[in-house]
């Protein structure tokens, strides 16, 4: 670590770490505590607390050495600690043999990574982000953490400027970037949807020599990012989707209640899988799963074979079964992210899932972040969407959604309240037997506290 981060000894350091963090509240006895300043927070203020939480050093600042006087235990000192982290992931990556994914898009991005890591762990050794660890920190702090006997190692790179990802993809290398879907997140910070395309494309500029480039072929932004991957280089460049000139082709879909089974042609391979998500996006996201798992070498039968026992992650789609009076109802969290995209893909979940008996198909929308000066207009452009899924319900929070709460025809039950906590009083007496809600916003807006006071309330009917 002191060669690869081109550090300063102080005090005689361990003969080993056991691992890396940068979060004294999870830091585990043996890590290297490395003192990353953030936007709200300088690690260097929490040294005292990793140390009593066990790190056997730390990384720390040349200019932060003289305020650590009293934090008497080994220390490598750098010139900032952010590049120093840097510098031992790109450490990481060089001493590795791993086939290595990369994931970007607007939406899905942590889905896909998620549904990789469980497809590819029993063909091998995978390592892969943690949560949504996508930026200039979160990266780096994957790669650094990689363990050189990793086979597969899957990366999720986000981005809400230009610029953002081409360093994170330099330092990653990828053998196979991904990009999910281009959408309108993060809109706000961009002229329009090019300009969106553009700055993921980035991604392309890391591919290693003779990498290939897998792009969502039913997109409308397929076409630029293609050409945007031959212009960075990349010579192997295959889309995935429905559509007839897909190389990862979906043949057949069967979308069920709470999982879909499928039909693909994957290059020159057909396969049959059960995904044990539900949900038409979650099909588009597997294909991607199935064309890098197909060209980073992996066994397709045991690939496919393994999909069947994938599950949603807490906030994108997890599912809850409640009692509710003799019966139950179900309960859909998508309470992590929002964007017109997945606003839509989860009204889509919604109308596809059955209810039972008298059961009505209910939506509790929040905002939607950083859409900028289109944000009315993409609000506004939800009513399609909700009027389509056949919605017997809808519950809107946030200043933005008072945008849609406008355009809903008087036909549609419908209660808007500014603040997210001033809807859950009413929400909570809303369920009967055979309801079937959706929870879908951004995470900004607290939804997350409103799935909370449903599982406070409400028994699991599952056990």
């Amino acid at each position: 670590m002191v060669d690869a981060m081109g550090a300063r000894p102080v005090r005689e350091l361990p003969g080993a770490v056991t691992g890396i963090s940068i979060d004294s509240r999870t830091l585990q006895p043996g890590d290297a505590f490395f003192a990353i300043k953030g936007d709200k927070f300088d690690g260097h203020d929490f040294a005292t607390a990793a140390a009593a939480a066990g790190a056997s050093v730390l990384v720390v600042s040349e200019g932060k050495l003289p305020a650590l006087g009293r934090v008497h235990m080994p220390m490598m000192v750098v010139s900032d600690v952010l590049d120093a982290l840097c510098r031992l992931a790109a450490a990481a990556r060089a001493r590795s043999k791993a086939k290595i994914i990369a994931v970007t898009g607007s939406a899905g991005k942590t889905t896909t990574k998620e549904a990789l890591r469980h497809a590819l762990e029993p063909s091998g050794k995978v390592h892969a982000s943690a949560a949504s660890f996508n930026n200039h920190w979160g990266v780096p702090l994957t790669l650094a953490r990689m363990p050189a006997d990793t086979r597969f190692g899957i990366f999720e790179i986000g981005m809400n400027h230009p610029g953002e990802i081409t360093p994170l993809v330099k330092l990653v290398r990828p053998h196979v970037a991904i990009v999910t879907l281009i959408a309108a997140a993060h809109l706000g910070h961009f002229k329009d949807l090019n300009e969106i395309a553009q700055a993921k494309a980035e991604i392309f500029s890391g591919i290693e020599p003779g990498g290939y480039a897998l792009i969502n072929r039913d997109d409308a932004k397929f076409n630029l990012l293609n050409r945007l991957a031959k212009a960075a280089g990349v010579e192997k460049i295959f889309g995935f989707g429905a559509h007839d000139k897909a190389k990862v082709r979906l043949q057949n879909a069967k979308y069920l209640d709470d999982c879909s089974t499928i039909t693909a042609k994957v290059l020159d391979e057909e396969v049959a899988a059960k995904i044990g998500v539900p949900g038409r996006h979650m099909v588009q996201n597997v294909l991607a799963v199935l064309g890098a798992a197909k060209l980073v070498g992996a066994d397709m039968t045991t690939v496919c074979h393994a999909l069947a026992t994938l599950k949603p992650e807490k906030g994108r789609g997890q599912r809850h079964r409640l009692k509710a009076g003799k019966g139950k109802f179900i309960l859909i969290d998508e309470s992590y992210n929002a964007n017109p995209a997945s606003m839509e893909a989860a009204l889509e979940l919604l109308a596809s899932t059955p209810v039972e008996g008298r059961g009505r198909r209910i939506a509790v929308l929040g905002d939607m972040l950083e859409l900028g000066r289109h944000s009315r207009e993409l609000h506004e452009s939800l009513v399609g969407p909700v009027m389509a899924a056949g919605i017997d319900r809808l519950y809107l929070a946030g200043t933005e959604m008072k945008a849609l709460a406008d355009k809903v025809p008087n036909d549609i039950y419908c209660e808007y309240e500014e603040a997210t906590d001033d809807l859950v009083g009413s929400l909570l007496s809303t369920p009967q037997a055979g309801d079937v809600f959706v929870i879908k916003s951004s995470n900004g807006i607290g939804f997350s506290r409103v799935v909370e006071a449903f599982l406070k309330k409400y028994p699991r009917a599952d056990g």
